[in-house]
Order: C-alpha cells, then sequence, then structure tokens
C-alpha cells in the first residue's frame, strides 16, 4: 500500500492536469483521478503496477471524466456527439507555447487574477501537488475547515467565472509568477520539513520541487527569481541525506556531517545563484543564507553577520513573522541568546504564529544555549504539544531528556 501512494502521490498531478486540460472542468479532473486511483488500488495488487502507470491513471481518468460528462450533459443526440468529439480533439492537440509540462501548465492557471492569492496557492497545492487538505492546512497554517472551504470556493469560481484553463498569454506569464515560485517553494518545503506523519523527509515532494523549479527555469531563463528559488532549493536539498540518521532520527544543521553533503547539489546550486544576482524577490536573501550554511567549513565558522544582513533584507521584503522568529536565532548565535531572546519578543505574540511550535523551538533553543534549562524544558514542552512529524517530536523528547525533563 506504501509503494502504491507514493506512486499516486508523484502522478496524481500529472494526472489532474491532464484531464482538466483535455475536459475543461477542475471538479470532473480531479473526481476523475481519484476514481482512476481507486481502481488501481483494486487492479494493481493482483495484476501488477504497470509499466507507466501514469499513463494508465490518465487513460482510466479520462474514460471516467467522459462517463461523467455524458452523464451530466442534457444535449440530445447529435448535440452530445459534437461535444464529446470536440472534448475527443484536444487528447491530441499540442498547443503552440512555451509552457511544456502540464502541471506548470495548470500553475499558471490557477493563477489567474480572478481567483485571491491564498485561493491560488491552496488549489495549486491541491490540484496539481496532490496534498491533502490537511497538509495544506499545515503549510499555510490555517485550519482543515477554512481550506478546504477556500479550495470549493475557488473551484466554484473557476467553474461560474467560466474562467479558462488554459495558459494565459506570454505577456501575462511575469505577472502569475510569483504565485508558481511559492507553490513550488511550498512543495518542496513539505518534502522537506514534513509537517506530520512518521516520516521527517518526503522524498517524492522533495525531488519533484527541484523539478519543478529547474522545468520554471528552463521556461523563463531571464526570470532571476526563478534561478534564486532553484538555488534556494537546490542548496537546501544537498543536506537531505544527512539531516536524519540511521534510526530516521532528526539530525540539526549543526551536528550533520559535511563531509556527506551532496556537492554535485551545491555546485549546482551557487551557480543558480550566480543566474539569480539582480534579483529583488524574496528567494535571493533565502538562497544566500542557504548557501552561506552550504559553504561555511563548520557550524563554528558559519557567518553569522552576513546571515542576519540578509534576514533583514528578507524581512523587508516579506513582512512575516516567521522569518522574524528564524531572523531571532540567527541573531542569538550572532550576539548572543539574551539579543535573540529579546528579538523573539517582539514577535512572539504575532497570531499568525499561532498555530505553529516555532516561537516555543526557537525560546527553547535559546535558553538552552544560554544555560538555563530548567527554562528551556518548558517551553520544549510546549513546542512538544504543538503538531508536527513523529521525527519532530522525537527530536524534542530528546532536547528535553538533555535539559533533564
Amino acid at each position: 500500500m506504501t509503494n502504491l501512494d507514493g506512486v499516486f502521490r508523484r502522478e496524481w498531478g500529472t494526472a489532474v492536469a491532464a484531464i482538466a486540460r483535455w475536459s475543461g472542468d477542475l471538479t470532473v479532473a480531479e473526481d476523475a483521478v481519484q476514481e482512476a486511483c481507486a481502481e488501481a488500488l483494486r487492479t494493481w495488487p493482483r495484476e501488477g503496477v504497470p509499466d507507466h502507470p501514469g499513463g494508465w491513471l490518465v487513460t482510466v481518468a479520462r474514460n471516467r471524466a467522459r462517463d461523467r460528462l455524458r452523464r451530466e450533459t442534457v444535449r440530445p443526440g447529435k448535440e452530445l456527439a459534437a461535444v464529446l468529439d470536440d472534448i475527443r480533439a484536444r487528447t491530441d492537440h499540442t498547443e503552440p507555447h512555451p509552457v511544456r509540462d502540464d502541471e506548470l501548465r495548470m500553475m499558471f492557471t490557477c493563477a489567474h487574477p480572478a481567483l485571491d492569492r491564498p485561493s491560488q496557492l491552496a488549489l495549486t497545492l491541491r490540484l496539481v501537488s496532490g496534498l491533502t487538505v490537511a497538509e495544506i492546512a499545515r503549510a499555510l497554517l490555517q485550519t482543515e475547515v477554512a481550506v478546504g472551504q477556500r479550495i470549493t470556493r475557488a473551484k466554484n469560481k473557476v467553474r461560474h467565472a467560466n474562467i479558462p484553463l488554459r495558459v494565459p498569454p506570454a505577456e501575462l506569464l511575469g505577472e502569475r509568477t510569483p504565485h508558481v515560485l511559492s507553490c513550488i517553494y511550498s512543495v518542496f518545503t513539505e518534502g522537506y520539513w514534513s509537517t506530520a506523519g512518521p516520516s521527517a523527509i518526503r522524498d517524492e515532494l522533495c525531488d519533484e520541487g527541484i523539478r519543478l523549479a529547474g522545468e520554471l527555469c528552463a521556461l523563463m531563463p531571464d526570470e532571476r527569481e526563478a534561478h534564486a528559488l532553484a538555488a534556494l532549493i537546490l542548496l537546501h536539498d544537498s543536506r537531505r541525506a544527512t539531516r536524519v540518521d540511521d534510526a530516521g532520527m532528526l539530525v540539526p544543521l549543526e551536528e550533520q556531517d559535511r563531509r556527506k553533503w551532496h556537492r554535485g547539489r551545491i555546485s549546482r546550486g551557487l551557480d543558480q545563484l550566480r543566474q539569480a544576482q539582480g534579483s529583488t524577490g524574496p528567494y535571493l536573501p533565502q538562497a544566500v543564507i542557504a548557501a552561506l550554511h552550504a559553504t561555511a567549513p563548520s557550524w563554528e565558522q558559519t557567518d553569522w553577520t552576513t546571515i542576519c544582513t540578509a534576514y533583514d533584507r528578507l524581512a523587508q521584503l516579506t513582512e512575516s513573522p516567521v522569518v522574524r522568529a528564524n531572523r531571532a536565532l540567527a541573531l542569538g548565535l550572532r550576539d548572543g541568546p539574551d539579543a535573540g531572546l529579546a528579538a523573539l519578543d517582539m514577535v512572539a505574540h504575532d497570531q499568525r504564529l499561532a498555530r505553529s511550535n516555532l516561537v516555543a523551538t526557537v525560546r527553547a533553543d535559546l535558553l538552552r544555549r544560554a544555560g538555563r534549562p530548567d527554562e528551556a524544558l518548558t517551553w520544549y514542552r510546549m513546542a512538544l504539544a504543538s503538531n508536527g512529524s513523529e521525527p519532530g517530536h522525537e527530536f524534542l523528547r530528546r532536547r528535553i531528556a538533555e535539559c533533564g525533563g
């Protein structure tokens, strides 16, 4: 079952995007692919996984979608035949457009300006990346109910407003690019910092984020912020293999074996960073931070001064409480734990962090470094009480034990 879940995760976005482009209806596409996955669960364990599982799912989903359209249409005889002929014609039609990847096609479609930004992101993460509503809620720091309602409203708006499920004209690609970048990064981060479940890392989502970032750079080679995102993802991913030990336990950055970092990804990331120079978006300072970590000879030799400067720039661009909390930790590592705690106090009560354990985790870490284990223990326990992956919980339990708990 686990293997099949991995196949479904990998193929979901491509299948939904293909059926949506073919049928012109997001709900029909999602439902049809779900039915195809259910059919696969019934037949693959008995007959074996096909050589091309994605093609199998698309074929079955297309048949399911065609059946549904036949049932739901009220057009008689010849009119119905004409509609189905038109749908069939789309199957073999290749649009002369620079977007080659169906998932990127869907991303740009979901970035339609008629949808607000949170709806764009939630819809894309559901339809393209196959994240569950619960996973999207954690990624966006929202409730599952709110995210589910937002996705439903967005799909209804696409349908009722007759928003075309196609790539926008070339002149509109640029204004929708920030949304696409955000979605790609959300896919990667859900894999790299899994927010729930038994594993700290979900390799298929990391690989998907890397692939989509590369596709976007190939599509838009002059888009510097796309290169910045690719640099950020590659530099983070260079440490993927060292983020957990053989027992699946999280290993913090300062304890990782830097000799095992993936030098090829670091080199590719630095090359993407050079191509990103001059970008004015938020991914460049994040990529700079990742590069400084990736190239530091040791934890003790990390350039915290430049990292703090990059966080300052990032805070100016985003006004994000998450950025300010992470900046507080970097400041504590540069100027001492007390300085970091003072900076953390300035963001700790931001309601946008209410559903996150970030403040508790950062505060506990700074208190531990300050030699105040009793206080750190309290905050580690608060962090443990928040939602998170099982490896994340186990890491916090280890810290609690270190502090005497």
